[in-house]
């Protein structure tokens, strides 16, 4: 039964990860694109950081239409609605109006480049909606299957899929660059479609990649349980058993459902909870932690690595693999933190991770001050500490520390911090390179961490081996014994 048991919720878990995938994929894909780009549309610095960080734009609005969502229509809808949004996405992204090259063979009715770049952020701004919807009912669907021992790893196991998706996205950006070649970005008159898509205006194949995996996520999607918490939630008990039972057995499913109706019935559900005074350190890390990591800076170093590279060893190419570098060693550490997070915690693997961030931001400043061509050492130093740190930690947690009703509600804020912070620092990374160079830009991405440091060791709680209901009833607690002090 146990064999069984684990295939199906790898399975399920498999599924709701592509979401991570594409969260991964979809974000950082345009990594290859940023050179083209400014030079197809004429960009500025500072339109060059609105373009990359217009799906961080949609994330966020993706984040505040989520939590309620998921709390009113269920997990599984919410990521069916997600896997639309980023398959729209993945086509329009490939196809804005044409207005170099053939214009009169264009694909389009219109060749206007105001238009056609507008066309392109709007788009991406759609599939932004779609990244923020899935990074917040992702994670709260796999903690909601997933038993206290193994809920670590397998919630971990969606920053995984992100990891792996950004590391496909440098590799098709690579592999696209090496194959059009010495043409690679120069506009001709061949009509042909392939051409057109991969060698003369290739972001267009770029972005395209992304169109397999962005349907293969939403028919596999079809064929996945809803999360049992919310069915209990909904009063359909009878589904919600089905389905723990095909996860660990008859036996454990009994007790389960004991525990998860009496937390159910307690929780009132809606802002009104998570405005009760015992919240309030909880609600302060999901919104703190997120935010915390994005200040990092590690957005700009995913979404811009072939353009920070560039600035240390002038070489397009050169760059190009050491984005890929950069995606080999931020999912190889992610699985560290998998392999580690059930026998070392959640809170130890943040401090380490977290100082080891600040040590190398500090040393790719320095790098770049006396410029050195090795500051693809400290990045690569600072990416393995984030990985194995805030990068499935900060997922875990705030997908497991607050109560069932409101928990859809809760993560779509955390994951709102995180979009805004992200889209903050993607937007401003190339104004700041310019303003203060990239010694300057990444010494104040070093000082930003120190206050993480402080928060992890003073607010955030050890949650290992906890069920959701425990972690709940722990908050409890604690509020009422602080009343109990202070009386």
């Amino acid at each position: 039964m146990k064999n069984k048991t684990s295939f199906y919720l790898i399975g399920i878990s498999f599924v709701s990860t592509i979401g991570g995938f594409l969260f991964g994929y979809d974000t950082a894909i345009i990594a290859g694109c940023n050179t083209f780009l400014e030079t197809h549309f004429q960009l500025s610095p500072a339109m060059l950081g609105w373009v990359v960080s217009s799906a961080l734009l949609g994330t966020i609005l993706g984040c505040i239409i989520s939590g309620t969502i998921t709390d009113r229509f269920g997990r599984k809808k919410a990521l069916i609605l997600s896997a639309l949004l980023l398959s729209v996405s993945a086509f329009g992204s490939m196809l804005p109006p044409q207005f170099l090259g053939n214009t009169e063979n264009a694909l389009w009715f219109t060749s206007n480049p105001d238009f056609a770049f507008k066309f392109l952020i709007i788009i991406r701004m759609i599939g932004g909606i779609g990244v923020g919807i899935t990074s917040v009912v992702a994670p709260v669907y796999i903690s909601e299957l997933t038993l206290p021992e193994n809920r670590g790893k397998m919630v971990s196991l969606y920053q995984l899929s992100i990891t792996l998706g950004i590391l496909l996205a440098f590799l098709m950006d690579c592999i696209v660059l090496n194959r059009a070649g010495e043409n690679a970005g120069i506009i001709s008159n061949d009509p042909g479609l392939w051409r057109w898509l991969f060698v003369d205006e290739l972001w267009r194949g770029m972005f395209g990649t992304e169109i397999p995996i962005a349907l293969l996520f939403l028919i596999l999607l079809f064929f996945v349980p809803e999360s049992p918490r919310w069915l209990v939630t909904q009063g359909r008990n009878e589904e919600a058993m089905k389905t723990m039972i095909k996860i660990d057995g008859e036996e454990h499913a009994k007790l389960q459902m004991i525990e998860i109706n009496e937390m159910v019935h307690a929780e009132t559900g809606g802002f009104k909870e998570l405005l009760e005074p015992f919240m309030r350190i909880p609600l302060l890390i999901g919104i703190l932690l997120p935010m915390f990591a994005h200040l990092s800076g590690i957005a700009a170093i995913m979404y811009f690595a072939p353009n920070i590279i560039n600035e240390s060893i002038a070489s397009v190419e050169n760059a190009f693999l050491g984005a890929v570098l950069v995606g080999i060693v931020n999912s190889a550490f992610t699985f560290v933190a998998i392999m580690n997070i059930e026998k070392f915690g959640r809170r130890k693997l943040l401090l380490i991770g977290v100082t080891g961030a600040f040590i190398s931001l500090t040393g790719v400043g320095i790098l770049f001050a006396i410029g050195s061509n090795l500051v693809i050492i400290p990045l690569l130093f600072y990416v393995a500490s984030f990985a194995f740190s805030f990068g499935p930690i900060v997922w875990v947690i705030i997908s497991e520390i607050f109560p069932t009703r409101i928990r859809g509600l809760a993560v779509s804020i955390g994951s709102f911090s995180l979009m805004v912070t992200g889209f903050f620092i993607t937007l401003t990374n190339p104004i700041m390179i310019k303003a203060i160079m990239p010694s300057g830009t990444f010494f104040v991405y070093a000082i930003l961490t120190l206050p993480a440091i402080w928060f992890i060791w003073k607010f955030v709680p050890e949650t290992k081996g906890k069920t959701l209901e425990e972690i709940e009833k722990f908050w409890i607690e604690k509020h009422n014994k602080r009343k109990d002090i202070h009386r």
